[in-house]
């Protein structure tokens, strides 16, 4: 394993933030924890918060994609993964990164930031796979304080709300920065200021993560995130977070220069490209995998006539399937829909019918039949039109973005029922 120089992180070490870039591989899009401030639906190019990201990569599309960002922006020094979920309700899809930033980039600093309740199991594979800074966001060590921040805890299947939740959480936290350090890993605590919630908590919380060995903690003002619990609350200013950091600052040193960064974020603390870069994280997302390409050639319509994509997702009796042919596309087969009436499991149902079809085309679709579609591999398309035009785009460039202001383009709008018929 190539020796890397530790001091090259520019959220450790303020004096490399000049001159020492990061990027953030958005590869982790589950979270096994829900925050009262935290909103991953928006995404704005001009904002800059956790949770926030432009595009979602497997593994090999990060590795594409950080070659990418090194040869535009060689000062990068860290690659990092920081959601927009959790990287260890992802573990799989986070391992897999880190070994092929190993094999490709081994003189990057690989760091990880985390809620702290899923890592135990991966703190020696991490630190096999060079993870030398690790980020945990602690905002409380009260069971009674988090039961006011967390919504719910998800533990494997079993999901805990309230002090039990927070409780687990925090347990799980505290012994991951007794692990990270008996592993030589460096570790900063994200703390959020919540104003009303925890002020006067988060000396606490840097106390005990002090003796616990943690090297830095970072006070990060609430922002206020849209349909949140929180959404209403202000902004704590520095009237609020200077005292709070020079408190803190008794028991662990502080971070003072955190540009709460997206979950893609790219290139140096004080001039961020993930706006520039955005296309080309966009890109890479859309790459396919040979192996992806054979396992699903096909792509799913629902059309009344044959001709347009022309029906609701929920309305579909059956579902052309269409794959290439020679010199254009071919009808394969007509399938018939599971029955409607099952909520969610007719969903799931679908999901296993359309196993080898990398798409389904609908004029519209509820929130709750595209997610368990997008999470079973089947990505889910809101488009009106032509079949040939929607198939041509799916084929060809993966973007059905080209379809947008032509008649019958894609659909302004969708359906967010249940399930029980219309999806």
């Amino acid at each position: 394993m190539a020796v890397k120089d530790i001091t090259r992180h520019p959220c450790f070490n303020k004096e490399t933030a000049g001159s020492c870039g990061r990027v953030h591989l958005p590869v982790a899009p589950r979270c096994n924890i829900q925050c009262n401030y935290c909103n991953r639906k928006y995404d704005c190019v001009n904002e800059s918060r956790p949770g926030v990201t432009s595009g979602v990569l497997k593994p090999f599309q990060a590795a594409e994609y950080m070659d990418k960002v090194l040869a535009r922006e060689p000062r990068i020094t860290v690659a990092g993964i920081a959601g927009p979920g959790d990287p260890f309700a992802n573990p799989a899809e986070v391992m897999e990164t880190m070994r092929l930033l190993n094999e490709r980039h081994p003189h990057l600093l690989f760091c990880l930031s985390t809620n702290g309740m899923g890592i135990l199991p991966y703190l020696d594979d991490i630190a096999a796979l060079g993870v030398s800074h690790v980020t945990i966001t602690i905002s409380a060590v009260d069971p009674v304080v988090g039961a006011r921040i967390y919504a719910w805890v998800k533990d494997g299947n079993v999901v805990y709300r309230g002090e039990r939740g927070a409780a687990l959480l925090l347990e799980r936290q505290l012994a991951a920065i007794r692990g990270l350090k008996e592993r030589g890993i460096v570790v900063k605590i994200n703390s959020i200021i919540i104003p009303g919630v925890n002020e006067d908590h988060l000396p606490e919380v840097a106390r005990m993560v002090a003796g616990l060995g943690a090297d830095i903690q970072n006070m990060i003002p609430l922002k206020p995130a849209q349909d949140t619990p929180f959404a209403g609350l202000g902004e704590p200013g520095p009237e609020v977070v200077l005292p709070l950091r020079r408190a803190a600052g008794g028991f662990i040193n502080q971070m003072t220069h955190c540009k709460r960064c997206r979950a893609d974020a790219v290139g140096l603390l004080g001039d961020d490209q993930s706006g520039a870069l955005c296309g080309t994280l966009q890109a890479c997302a859309k790459l396919k995998s040979l192996k992806e390409v054979l396992a699903r050639p096909y792509v799913a319509v629902a059309s009344r006539e044959g001709m347009l994509v022309n029906q609701h997702l929920g309305e579909a009796g059956a579902f052309q399937i269409w794959g290439q042919g020679e010199g254009g596309y071919r009808l394969v087969e007509e399938r018939q829909a599971p029955p409607a009436g099952c909520g969610p499991q007719r969903w799931a149902d679908l999901a296993a019918l359309l196993g080898d079809c990398r798409a389904v085309l609908a004029a519209a679709m509820g929130e709750t039949p595209r997610m368990l579609l997008e999470e079973h591999g089947v990505s889910p398309h809101v488009v009106t039109g032509l079949i040939e035009d929607a198939l041509r785009a799916i084929y060809e460039t993966g973007d059905l973005k080209v379809l947008k202001g032509r008649r019958g383009g894609i659909a302004g709008g969708c359906c967010t029922g249940t399930g029980a018929s219309c999806g």
